[in-house]
C-alpha cells in the first residue's frame, strides 16, 4: 500500500459537538479515517463512540463541527455517508426480523432490481458469509427472527461488507462480536486484516482491547465525549490502553472457591438428551458454560431456570434470576424508564399491600446507579437513551439486586467496558464468597476463567467438566473440538 492510498481521507468528522439536553455526548471531538487502515475506537460506556459513529454515518446533525466525505463537505446525511461508501454494522442488531436474510440484503442494496432480485441477494449473502465466516451453515433463505443472536450478527456483518458493483469504502463495526465465539471472532478479525490489505477502511469498536490491540493499525481513546489519545497501535500495550482509557490495571486477586460438596446440588440437571456430563451447581459456586457458541449452553440456562422456578411469570419472592443475552428482544422494556427497568425484578421486595414504595424503588436505583456507574443524571430518563454497554449494566443490576440465591447469566458483559467489567468481576466474586451461585455463559474466555468450574459443550450437550487450574483457554478449545464422542 503506497503513501498516497494510505493517507487518502475516507471519512473526516473535525470538531465535532452533539448535545442533549445538559450531556454532551460529544465535545469538539475529530476522528479521521484513511483508505487502506484498520482505527481502533475505544472508551468506557457513555465516551462518546456510538453518537461520533451516528455522525460519521449521517444518522446525526452535529451541533457543530464538520463531516466530509472523500474530501467533500458540501452535504450531510445518510444518502451522502452511503454514497461516500459508508456502511454500519450496529451493536443493536438493525436486521428486520420478520423478513429473511436475502430480502434484508434488498434493503441494504438498492442495487438488487429486476424479477430475479431474490436469486441475486442470496448468492451475493452466501458468497460473503462464506468468505468471512467459512462453514458458517446458515440458511439465507431463513427468516431472521428464527436465526441465533450470533447468527444474525454474522449476517448483519456480511451483508455489510458485500458489494454489488464495488466493495464499501468504510465499514464501521460497533462491538462486532459481542454474540461470537473465539473461532468466529478469529475469522472476522482475519477478514477485516485482508479488507483492509486491499485498501477498505474499518473502524473497529470494541472492549474486547486483545481484537483491537491485535487487528487494528490505529487506536483512537475517546473519553467524556472527546479524544484524549490518538497513536499507532503498535505503541500500545493492554496495560497502556487500559490506562490511556482512565481506569487502573488491577492483578487479579481472587482465590478459586474450594466449595463443600457436604450437601445437595443447589440447581441440577440430568445429562441432556441422555449423553454426555450431568450438570450441578453448589452453593456459592461460579460454573461458567463453554465451548463454541450455539452448542447448547443458552438452552441450559433456560432449561435450568425453569428446572427451578416452573415457569416464566413473576414470582412475590424470587430465589432464581436471569440475565439475558439478547438485551434488545428478552431484556429491555423500551418504552420504560432506566429505574423501572432495573426495579421490576425487586417489585414483590419494595411493595406493601400491592403498592410499590417509591422511595425505597428510588433508593434500589440510586444504589446500582453508584455501584455499577450507569452513564445517565436521571434514572427516570428512557432505557433507550442510555449506550448498549449501559443497558447492559441495567440488566445485571437487575438481577443482582433481587434476592434471588441463583443468577443465571447469558453473557451479561456484551458491550461493557473493561472499566465495568473489573468493578463487577468484584461485586461476583463477593457474592458468590456470600453464598450467592451463578451460572455463567460467556463467549469471553477471560470470563470463562473466573470461574470455579467449567462444563464445556459441544453439539448441545456437556462433553467436559474442568475445575479449578484445569479452566485454561488451550483445556477449553481443545475439548470443544475434540471433547469425546458425541451420540
Amino acid at each position: 500500500m503506497n503513501d498516497v492510498t494510505t493517507r487518502r481521507e475516507v471519512v473526516a468528522a473535525r470538531g465535532i459537538k452533539v448535545t442533549f439536553g445538559a450531556v454532551k455526548a460529544l465535545d469538539g471531538a475529530d476522528l479521521v479515517i484513511h483508505a487502506g487502515e484498520c482505527v481502533g475506537l475505544v472508551g468506557h460506556n457513555g465516551a462518546g463512540k456510538s453518537t461520533i459513529v451516528n455522525v460519521i454515518n449521517g444518522g446525526l446533525a452535529p451541533h457543530a463541527g464538520e463531516v466530509r466525505y472523500g474530501g467533500d463537505g458540501s452535504q450531510r446525511g445518510i444518502s451522502t455517508a452511503r454514497a461516500g461508501g459508508v456502511r454500519c454494522v450496529f451493536q443493536e442488531l438493525s436486521l428486520c426480523p420478520n423478513l429473511t436474510v436475502n430480502e434484508n440484503a434488498r434493503i441494504m442494496h438498492a442495487e438488487l432490481k429486476g424479477w430475479n432480485w431474490r436469486t441475486k441477494a442470496l448468492a451475493l449473502v452466501e458468497r460473503q458469509l462464506q468468505d468471512i465466516f467459512p462453514g458458517h451453515g446458515i440458511d439465507c433463505d431463513s427468516t431472521v427472527d428464527d436465526l441465533s443472536i450470533a447468527e444474525r450478527q454474522m449476517v448483519e456483518i456480511a451483508i455489510s461488507f458485500a458489494g454489488i458493483h464495488e466493495k464499501p469504502k468504510l465499514v464501521v463495526l460497533d462491538e462486532p462480536t459481542s454474540s461470537l465465539d473465539a473461532g468466529l471472532a478469529a475469522q472476522l478479525m482475519a477478514y477485516i486484516r485482508r479488507f483492509v490489505g486491499d485498501g477498505g477502511s474499518v473502524l473497529l469498536i470494541s472492549h474486547i482491547l486483545r481484537e483491537i490491540l491485535s487487528t487494528s493499525d490505529r487506536i483512537v481513546v475517546m473519553k467524556d465525549g472527546r479524544v484524549v489519545v490518538d497513536r499507532a497501535a503498535s505503541e500500545f500495550s493492554t496495560r497502556g490502553l487500559v490506562e490511556a482509557m482512565g481506569s487502573v490495571v488491577r492483578e487479579n486477586e481472587w482465590q478459586r472457591t474450594a466449595v463443600k460438596r457436604d450437601r445437595a446440588p443447589v440447581l441440577s440437571l440430568p445429562p441432556r438428551r441422555g449423553h454426555g456430563l450431568a450438570f450441578d451447581a453448589h452453593h456459592g459456586e461460579m460454573v461458567g458454560l463453554a465451548g463454541l457458541g450455539g452448542h447448547g449452553q443458552t438452552e441450559t440456562l433456560l432449561d435450568l431456570y425453569l428446572s427451578r422456578n416452573g415457569n416464566w411469570w413473576p414470582a412475590r419472592r424470587r430465589d432464581i434470576a436471569f440475565v439475558a443475552g439478547d438485551r434488545s428482544l428478552n431484556g429491555t422494556f423500551p418504552l420504560w424508564s432506566i429505574l423501572k427497568n432495573l426495579s421490576i425484578a425487586s417489585l414483590g421486595d419494595l411493595s406493601s399491600r400491592s403498592i410499590v414504595d417509591r422511595e425505597r424503588e428510588d433508593l434500589l436505583g440510586s444504589n446500582w446507579k453508584k455501584r455499577i456507574e450507569i452513564r445517565t443524571p436521571d434514572m427516570g430518563n428512557r432505557i433507550l437513551s442510555l449506550s448498549g454497554g449501559n443497558q447492559q449494566k441495567v440488566l445485571f443490576a437487575r438481577a443482582l439486586a433481587t434476592t434471588a440465591e441463583i443468577v443465571l447469566m447469558d453473557d451479561p458483559m456484551r458491550g461493557v467496558d473493561v472499566g465495568t467489567k473489573q468493578e463487577v468481576y468484584d461485586i461476583l466474586r463477593s457474592e458468590a464468597a456470600g453464598g450467592r451461585t451463578f451460572v455463567w455463559y460467556s463467549t469471553e474466555m477471560d470470563e470463562i476463567c473466573l470461574c470455579d468450574r467449567v462444563y464445556v459443550f459441544r453439539e448441545g450437550v456437556i462433553v467436559a467438566e474442568l475445575v479449578g487450574d484445569e479452566i485454561t483457554e488451550k483445556n477449553v478449545l481443545e475439548t470443544s473440538f475434540s471433547g469425546g464422542d458425541v451420540a
